[in-house]
């Protein structure tokens, strides 16, 4: 069982002709220490700095004053071909990093570490639904994730929310104090147009900080800690996004740029501490309180444990895991040791559903070689309803059986193992292959279903919709 449980619970399933770890535990520590955050399908894409300013310049560019213009310029001199569009921009750069996310996934020595960088990805999740954050989503999990994957929760949730990804998924590039001077300067432009509509601030990334990505919905903040945690954000931008509003402070195009007079003035009160005055500092000085709350700890604990071992995870391992956290003033890496150790996580059977993602993923590395390119990973993340880096809202894609379960769930997976049987030819061995690829949870009865099936495409598809292969 233990064998099953570390390549099937933590990792992203087992490969024919992987080794049987003596130590189980000590491998998937191994596996944090091996770990590579940029392998080389990650590392050949464009550079986050590039993609974002493309982007910035070919959304400028359809605007009808002198930005557009200046935009304009700009594409000729990137060498932006003439006609080329924010959207086609976007699909590329979303297709590209699907294929080297795919790749890096079936072929990695480091599985455990990637289904970390998966549930990292997912807890931080932009939607690609939204044109900008299709484009970058991708680059948000290789350069604000997999870098901080061992480090501190903190740097994780900074890097994080300050990607041009959820800045420009949750609306913040724009977000000015009404009383801040730009704030000031755009009400008088108004008032000379008698234009009465008052100037705003976002308040969307603040309350996903805090309802998803820190304390969580029942960790005690109310309304006035969102407009309060909102306020103290005003100011966080990206350099040539925001073109049609005055103040703008030279910069490279698409870095991340604290705009101080765009800044709403004064102290803040979130959870009952009261931070002063102090520009950019005093956003981050709320992300380091709420990264340190008792409340962050338990809830990142929480989803940690119920991603590993159960959709209802034991008590005492999430408190366990809670405390570590705080001891070490949110060291991951300690964190994920507390997780592997733990004896709950390898007595309790395999009782996870596997996601779409999950068990694309593990069907590849159990049938592999198969290329990205017949893997066609979009268009069968598509067809299984879980389209890589495009959940439905902030929360991201459900992590629990009851999302992936339905009936017609279970259809789309019925026609996508099909298709997988066939790309895997009449030479693949499903019965020989089983025992290796399902290693401990083989059953009887799915040994006499493989058996009988056709050898070639039929056993290979009742392989992969086996109830053993679904679970993880």
């Amino acid at each position: 069982m233990r064998t099953a449980i570390h390549s099937n619970r933590f990792g992203l399933g087992a490969r024919p002709g992987d080794a049987v770890p003596s130590d189980p535990q000590a491998d998937l520590l191994a596996q944090l220490q091996r770990f590579d955050p940029k392998p080389a399908p990650i590392a050949a894409l464009p550079r986050q700095e590039w993609l974002v300013a493309q982007l910035i310049i070919l959304l400028t560019a359809n605007q009808g004053n002198i930005f557009g213009e200046r935009a304009r310029a700009a594409a000729i001199e990137m060498g932006i071909p003439a006609g080329y569009t924010h959207v086609r921009l976007a699909v590329a750069s979303h297709n590209a990093a699907a294929k080297a996310r795919t790749e890096v996934a079936v072929q990695s020595n480091t599985p455990f570490a990637e289904r970390l960088v998966h549930f990292w990805a997912n807890h931080f999740a932009v939607s690609g639904e939204r044109i900008p954050a299709r484009c970058l989503a991708g680059n948000m999990e290789f350069d604000a994730i997999r870098p901080n994957l061992m480090g501190r929760f903190e740097t994780l949730l900074v890097a994080a929310v300050r990607h041009p990804a959820m800045m420009l998924y949750l609306d913040q590039p724009e977000s000015v104090g009404p009383n801040s001077p730009v704030g000031q300067r755009i009400m008088r432009s108004r008032a000379a147009l008698s234009d009465s509509s008052a100037t705003t601030y976002n308040e969307n990334l603040a309350r996903e900080i805090l309802e998803l990505h820190t304390v969580g919905v029942n960790g005690g903040y109310g309304q006035a800690d969102v407009g309060e945690f909102a306020r103290a954000l005003t100011g966080w931008s990206l350099s040539g996004h925001a073109l049609h509003i005055q103040g703008l402070r030279t910069g490279a195009v698409g870095s991340f740029l604290f705009q101080p007079d765009w800044h709403e003035p004064g102290p803040r009160r979130v959870l009952g501490k009261n931070y002063a005055p102090a520009g950019e500092a005093q956003s981050l000085a709320i992300l380091k309180d709420l990264a340190a709350q008792p409340q962050t700890a338990t809830f990142i604990a929480t989803k940690l444990a119920a991603h590993f071992v159960a959709d209802v995870p034991p008590p005492a391992l999430v408190e366990r895991m809670a405390r570590k956290y705080l001891e070490t003033d949110g060291e991951l890496a300690s964190v994920y040791e507390v997780l592997v150790r733990a004896p709950e996580a390898w007595t309790t059977p395999l009782a996870k559903f596997k996601s779409p993602w999950d068990w694309a993923v593990s069907a590849a590395r159990a049938l592999g070689p198969l290329s990205s390119e017949q893997l066609d990973v979009s268009n069968f993340m598509n067809a299984l309803g879980q389209d890589m880096w495009m959940p439905l809202s902030p929360a991201g894609w459900p992590d629990r059986t009851a999302g992936w379960a339905s009936s017609d769930a279970m259809a789309r997976r019925v026609e996508v193992a099909d298709k997988i049987a066939q790309l895997a030819g009449p030479r693949t061995d499903a019965a020989s292959l089983a025992p290796a690829v399902l290693p401990g949870t083989l059953s009887e009865r799915t040994r006499m279903f493989l058996a009988e099936a056709a050898p070639g495409p039929d056993a290979t598809r009742t392989l992969l919709l086996s109830p053993e292969f679904m679970r993880r």
